[in-house]
């Protein structure tokens, strides 16, 4: 069982939140005392995975469209009553892992940045009011990048962790923390679907890790929810992996 007061009476907002990490995070916040609500594109069953869970609440909106951003800030705030923990994680749509940057793969991850900077901005006001407000980005799974592209995929965690740098010394003066955390190969739904179709990935990431086995979607959560609790009140503009240790570099 979770400590119930971790985050008592605390208001968050998790995206991506229908399955996989997402879930586990919402999931992992009620738990923990917090009042959660769950997004997820319209299509994604979200408000039915969360109908049974008291604290969470799912719904279904797009949140990959920056100027409908705001709007989902403030249908949020109606149904919350405020925020206080925004997490914040938008998966890399692409059929087939990427093997290398480019124009194309730069594009999405300052697609990427739009989307978080324009959450941030419409969450600011009310994460000025909060007590503990945390701002929390996921990167994108090792399972989007084939073998070959570990520069792509370092690439993008270092774009996240510029646009999290940014995110927390412009609040940090408001008692805000904005952090970010990096999985490694996470076995989520969509990572299950590409290591069906490729098990060399599987193997490669399962041998890439020092902890010699893939991730779970848990394990993203609870370093969330050490960053969203008050243990983590002096810790801003970082970095968590939570990849079971590389054996690449």
């Amino acid at each position: 069982m979770g400590d119930p007061l971790r985050l008592y009476g605390l208001k968050a907002i998790v995206t991506n939140a229908g399955s996989g990490i997402g879930e586990a995070v919402a999931r992992t916040l009620v738990k923990h005392g917090a009042k959660v609500l769950a997004v997820d594109s319209v299509n994604s069953g979200v408000e039915q995975q969360f109908s049974s869970v008291k604290g969470v609440e799912g719904c279904s909106e797009s949140y990959t469209d920056p100027g409908r951003l705001p709007a989902l800030i403030e249908a949020a705030v109606d149904k919350l009553g405020g925020i206080d923990i925004l997490v914040t994680d938008f998966a890399l749509p692409t059929d087939v892992p990427i093997e290398s940057d480019g124009d194309a793969f730069d594009r999405l991850i300052n697609q990427r940045a739009e989307l978080i900077l324009s959450m941030a901005r419409g969450a600011l006001p009310y994460l000025k009011k909060s007590p503990a407000g945390r701002i929390i980005n996921i990167g994108f799974l090792r399972s989007v990048f084939s073998a070959g592209g570990v520069v792509a995929s370092d690439k993008a965690e270092k774009n996240l962790a510029a646009i999290t740098r940014a995110l927390a010394a412009d609040t940090g003066e408001f008692g805000i923390t904005a952090n970010y955390v990096q999985p490694g190969a996470v076995m989520t739904p969509a990572s299950r679907e590409v290591f069906r179709k490729n098990k060399d990935l599987r193997d490669y990431c399962i041998a890439n890790s020092a902890a010699r086995r893939l991730g779970e979607p848990v394990d993203i959560a609870k370093v969330v929810l050490f960053l969203a609790s008050n243990d983590a009140v002096f810790v801003s503009g970082s970095g968590i992996a939570v990849d079971g240790g590389r054996t690449d570099v």
